[in-house]
């Protein structure tokens, strides 16, 4: 018998409650690579999109074009791209305002940032949460269902008269699987999300530091000399 096929049967003769926490891992293992194979992607998308954004935005063209264009595409923008539309959308709306005072256009335009900011922050931590949990209580699921499942199995051997070694071990290894799981399901799911909360932590200040800097040119404009909406 391989070695695949002895696990296999491990797993088919554990007792119930054994078995229930082997489901039960099983089940966090393929929610957690389901999830880590979506943020990989997600992150990747949103990367990338941040980047093609920024050469766009730095490029020195017109802001209101760029708006116009960003507004005019189909789907939801993402990253940087949605934290300039909601900024550069708030700042046009008070700018026409006859009454509105410069410091009345930024203080409502760095909220409109500031909102839009923490929503794309949310979007990037989605499931990330998931992933610490599984990584942190999987190991300790699995050792329940190994002391369950070895405590099942020194009581077996105390109800015979002659206990060998023989008559315990498939017991003990039975529920040794259950640890084994445990890890495997821990393992993955805590380097992914020690990897993805970096990636995280660095778009989320690259998003920061965006706000800052679009910030001080939409500043310069309420201040400044030149009055157009399209200037910069």
């Amino acid at each position: 018998m391989n070695g695949q096929m002895s696990i296999l049967s491990l797993m088919l003769h554990a007792s119930l409650l054994v078995q229930l926490v082997m489901l039960i891992l099983l089940m966090l293992s393929v929610v957690s690579w389901t999830f880590i194979f979506q943020r990989g992607k997600v992150l990747k998308d949103v990367t990338y999109y941040s980047d093609e954004f920024e050469d766009l935005f730095w490029s020195g063209g017109d802001l209101v074009k760029l708006y116009e264009n960003i507004s005019s595409k189909r789907g939801e923008s993402r990253g940087m791209e949605a934290i300039f539309k909601a900024g550069f959308k708030e700042f046009m709306r008070l700018r026409t305002q006859s009454d509105a005072e410069p410091t009345s256009v930024m203080v409502g335009t760095e909220r409109a940032m500031r909102v839009a900011l923490s929503h794309e922050q949310d979007k990037l931590e989605t499931h990330l949460a998931f992933l610490a949990t599984v990584g942190s209580t999987s190991p300790y699921v699995g050792l329940f269902g190994t002391v369950w499942g070895i405590m099942s199995a020194f009581q077996a051997l105390g109800q015979v008269q002659q206990a060998t070694l023989a008559m315990v071990a498939p017991g003990i290894s039975e529920a040794l699987v259950a640890t084994a799981m445990g890890l495997f399901a821990a393992i993955p799911a805590v380097v992914a999300y020690n990897r993805y909360a970096d990636r995280v932590s660095r778009l989320s200040n690259r998003f920061i530091t965006f706000s800052d800097e679009f910030s001080t040119i939409l500043h310069r404009r309420v201040y400044g000399a030149q009055k157009q909406p399209g200037a910069q």
